[in-house]
């Protein structure tokens, strides 16, 4: 892969070569409160008679979801991508559009865009529309996903899965600084001083999702862009080598004047980028009716994924353990944000995602879920990380998690 826009090889990136860090944080996040988002793939969910809601109302039901997290606080909402028929959305950067119109603070973007399957210059030209109908709010979150129906449903051979990726990340952080690009690769036909629109006002923030692999930690960390680790199994604690290894790879990588300026030619150096978490959680008004509501339907969430995949059926032991000692944040205000603070604490996080719909969980109790997680659970959380004297991006030594 060759750009004049961004690094040839993105581990031995130039000053010069990928978006500026400000593009991709917003600032340095040192001097920021931690941020509490929540994400949805839009789970299809059945209404109170148990009967499946049509993909057309659980998209207009996300918007609602989308509006409530707007008016009680939260930072960000993210909607996923999947091309299957219990996940309504398969299009989210055009439900993020709606809810553009729709809310005023928010930051709204995707959980995540698999950019393997997409063409990269699209994804940039819509979400770049959609930061312009937000007024700056957008973000996108780059992905491989964990779902593979994508590639066949566009004609995507599964056998360059990682070349896919690869080739269309570079592709994307060279456009990310919003010059003309000359680039060229394997998989489409080079560009020449090419400009992409539209332009946006204050640059993109794009991050790069990671399920557990050195490698692309690194890749992260190569493009100078935000770090966004889903962590959907385990305890969150085993995560922290990987946030370890993304501080110490992108200091390298700032320090040799890589994406986002570095410290080449007495320039000031490069903001630290942050760390983000996504896990699974509910939250209800206590910790037995929150399990009541979550357990069943997670159960039929996992299991169906489950047999596809040759894996053996969860039980409702399984779910508890989660929410015990695993990544399951579900549980009343207070037990959801004591769980959270840890996490944010144990991996030093500058923010924290919650994706708070995990099978067919009734819309109505979904709106309960993001209502506490606004007005209770991020406040009280933010109480806890002060009372530890909590620094954005610097780890504490906590009780395992």
């Amino acid at each position: 892969m060759n750009s004049s826009a961004s690094a040839h090889d993105p581990a031995t990136p130039t000053s010069s070569s990928s978006p500026s860090t400000h593009d991709a944080t917003h600032g340095d996040p040192s001097t920021q409160d931690v941020a509490f988002g929540l994400d949805t793939f839009g789970d299809v969910t059945v209404d109170r008679g148990g009967r499946p809601v049509h993909h057309a109302q659980v998209l207009r039901d996300v918007v609602e979801q989308a509006v409530l997290a707007d008016q009680v606080g939260v930072d960000a909402f993210g909607i996923g991508e999947h091309h299957r028929p219990d996940f309504a959305v398969s299009a989210p950067d055009v439900l993020l559009a709606g809810i553009a119109t729709r809310t005023e603070r928010i930051t709204l973007g995707s959980a995540v865009t698999v950019l393997s399957s997409d063409d990269p210059i699209r994804v940039f030209q819509r979400f770049a529309t959609i930061d312009a109908l937000s007024n700056g709010r957008a973000e996108v979150v780059l992905g491989r996903g964990s779902f593979t129906e994508s590639f066949p449903l566009f004609g995507l051979d599964l056998a360059r899965y990682e070349q896919l990726f690869s080739e269309k990340l570079d592709l994307f952080a060279a456009l990310l600084p919003e010059g003309p690009v000359t680039w060229s690769g394997e998989l489409r036909p080079p560009l020449v001083d090419q400009h992409v629109y539209p332009k946006t006002e204050h640059g993109l923030s794009a991050w790069i999702a990671v399920g557990g692999s050195p490698e692309s930690v690194v890749r992260a960390a190569r493009y100078r862009m935000p770090l966004m680790l889903a962590i959907i199994g385990g305890p969150a604690g085993r995560f922290a080598p990987f946030a370890d290894l993304y501080r110490e790879a992108n200091a390298q990588f700032a320090g040799a004047g890589s994406a986002g300026g570095g410290t080449a030619g007495g320039e000031a150096a490069a903001p630290r980028l942050p760390i983000a978490v996504h896990s699974p959680g509910f939250v209800a008004e206590t910790d037995a009716r929150a399990a009541e509501l979550s357990a069943r339907h997670w159960l039929v969430n996992r299991n169906q994924i489950g047999r596809e995949r040759g894996w053996g059926d969860a039980t409702e032991a399984d779910f508890h353990r989660e929410v015990r000692s695993g990544a399951m944040y579900v549980g009343s205000p207070e037990t959801v944000a004591q769980k959270i603070a840890t996490t944010v604490r144990t991996l030093g996080l500058d923010r924290f995602d919650l994706k708070y719909a995990s099978g067919p969980t009734p819309h109505d109790d979904l709106m309960t879920s993001i209502d506490l997680y606004g007005r209770k659970v991020i406040p009280r959380v933010r109480e806890l990380l002060a009372e530890a004297g909590y620094t954005a991006g610097v780890p504490q030594t906590v009780s395992r998690v």
